[in-house]
């Protein structure tokens, strides 16, 4: 009886020790609002800063995003988003626009409004460029939006 209460007490330890809380949701990118930019098919133009924005949640906590861009010009795709884009002819880049930032979200956020001043070089090649948006919460999950973007001069 004995070895019985042990191991049921046992038993009952390890499985009321194990919970359920474990954080097993990817954040979310929400593009959806007025404000967020940029959203799929916009144009931005060389020598000019645009405001990268965007919403980001979690379940439980934030921790860090990324943006980048680069070229499209061999129409390689990473959209997350159904709406298509009119592409120009694939090309080969000369003087392509490539970025990549990182930052972090301060802790215990659970809601993040980012916004980011990006600056487009004067002489960038023109044409079909991909937004990318990684946002990773503190327990690894990561959500990742391909947003498709045009680079054209100024009419």
């Amino acid at each position: 009886m004995r070895i019985f209460l042990s191991v049921l007490m046992i038993s009952f330890f390890l499985f009321s020790s194990c919970s359920d809380d474990k954080d097993d949701m990817y954040p979310v990118v929400d593009m959806s609002g007025g404000d967020a930019f940029p959203v799929n098919c916009s144009v931005v133009h060389p020598g000019e800063t645009f405001t990268f924005r965007a919403v980001f949640t979690d379940n439980e906590e934030l921790d860090a995003f990324s943006i980048e861009a680069h070229d499209n010009f061999d129409h390689h795709t990473h959209s997350t988003d159904a709406v298509e884009c009119e592409m120009e002819p694939e090309r080969n880049p000369v003087n392509p626009f490539h970025m990549i930032e990182e930052y972090n979200i301060p802790s215990g956020l659970t809601l993040y409004e980012a916004e980011v001043d990006v600056f487009v070089p004067e002489d960038a090649d023109t044409g079909d460029y991909h937004f990318m948006v990684r946002l990773t919460d503190a327990a690894g999950w990561q959500t990742l939006k391909g947003i498709a973007i045009k680079i054209l001069p100024r009419e």
